[in-house]
C-alpha cells in the first residue's frame, strides 16, 4: 500500500493558508509532490489539493492544521488506497461491463464489493467475475420500501461510493441523503430536450449531430446533482436509432469511467450545486 496521503482543504479565502498548510507538512517532513489550488472569487472560496508523501501520523497532522488554520475550515487527509464501491443496475450491461472489466484489470482504482439489481438479467455476467449480485426485485413494493432493502443491504458492505451503472429507478430522498456526494449517476445527454421512452428514436427524428454523456453526483432533485465529466461524439444522418443508441452506450461507460477515475483519486471538490477538479 502507498504511503502517500491525498490533502484536501476548502474554506473561505484568506491571506497565509498556503504558507500555513505548507510550515505544518514541512514539520512533519512530508514532501509535497503536487500541489493544485484554486480561489473561487465570485464566493471568495479557497480549493486546495496537495498530494504528500512520507511517515505520516495523520492524527497528529490533522491536529495541527486544525491549531493553525481559522475556524470554519474543512480539511482531510486521505490515504491513497482503493476505494470500496458498490453498484446499482437494471438491465443495461455495458457500463457494468466495462467497470467489472477496470477493475478486473486494475484499471479503476476500486474495489466493486458486490452488484444490486432491481432485476436478475446482469447476475450471470457479474458471478463471472466472482462478484456477489443481490437480487431485489421491485415489483409490489413502495419506492421507500424498495430502497430501505437496497439500503439494508448496501450498509452491509460500507461502500465509499454508490455507482449508478445504468439503474433506471429514481431513489428517494431519504435514500439520497444516507450517501451526500458519494451517489454517482451516468445518464446521455439528451436530457432534458428528450425526455421518457425511446430518447434516441427521439433523437434520430429529430437529426441529432451529437450525442453524449453526462456523469454526476445524485441529490435530490432528478438528474441535476453536480456535473463531474462529460463528453460527446459526432452522428451524422446515416445513423439511424439504433446507431445512435449503441454510440450512446459507448460514450456513456467512457464517460462514467472518467469520472469515477477523477472521484476515486479525490480530484473533486463539491462546492454548492457544482464541482471543482484538480487534473
Amino acid at each position: 500500500m502507498s504511503n502517500n496521503h491525498t490533502l484536501l482543504i476548502h474554506c473561505t479565502d484568506r491571506k497565509g493558508l498556503i504558507y500555513a498548510v505548507t510550515q505544518v507538512l514541512f514539520q512533519n517532513d512530508l514532501n509535497i509532490i503536487s500541489n493544485g489550488e484554486f480561489v473561487d472569487k465570485e464566493n471568495n472560496h479557497f480549493f486546495m489539493r496537495a498530494e504528500v508523501a512520507g511517515d505520516i501520523n495523520r492524527e497528529k497532522v490533522l491536529q495541527e492544521l486544525h491549531d493553525a488554520l481559522p475556524e470554519k475550515i474543512i480539511f482531510d487527509l486521505l490515504p491513497q488506497q482503493k476505494k470500496n464501491i458498490v453498484i446499482l443496475v437494471t438491465k443495461e450491461h455495458h457500463c457494468l461491463g466495462d467497470l467489472l472489466l477496470r477493475e478486473k484489470f486494475n484499471d479503476l482504482n476500486a474495489n466493486i464489493m458486490a452488484v444490486i439489481g432491481n432485476y436478475d438479467t446482469l447476475q450471470p455476467l457479474t458471478e463471472k467475475f466472482d462478484i456477489p449480485f443481490h437480487y431485489i426485485s421491485h415489483e409490489n413494493k413502495a419506492r421507500e420500501e424498495h430502497d430501505a432493502q437496497i439500503l439494508e443491504r448496501v450498509k452491509q458492505y460500507n461502500p465509499d461510493y454508490l455507482v449508478l451503472a445504468k439503474y433506471m429507478r429514481v431513489l428517494s430522498p431519504a435514500f439520497v441523503e444516507q450517501f451526500p456526494a458519494r451517489i454517482i449517476n451516468i445518464h446521455h445527454s439528451f436530457l432534458p430536450a428528450f425526455i421518457g421512452a425511446n430518447p434516441y428514436r427521439q433523437a434520430y427524428e429529430r437529426g441529432v449531430k451529437i450525442i453524449g454523456a453526462t456523469a454526476h453526483f445524485v441529490n435530490s432533485s432528478l438528474d441535476e446533482g453536480p456535473i463531474i465529466a462529460q463528453n460527446v461524439i459526432q452522428v451524422n444522418h446515416t445513423h439511424n436509432a439504433q446507431d445512435m443508441a449503441q454510440s450512446g452506450r459507448d460514450v456513456e461507460k467512457i464517460v462514467l469511467a472518467q469520472a469515477l477515475k477523477l472521484v476515486f483519486a479525490d480530484k473533486v471538490f463539491v462546492s454548492n450545486n457544482k464541482t471543482i477538479i484538480f487534473n
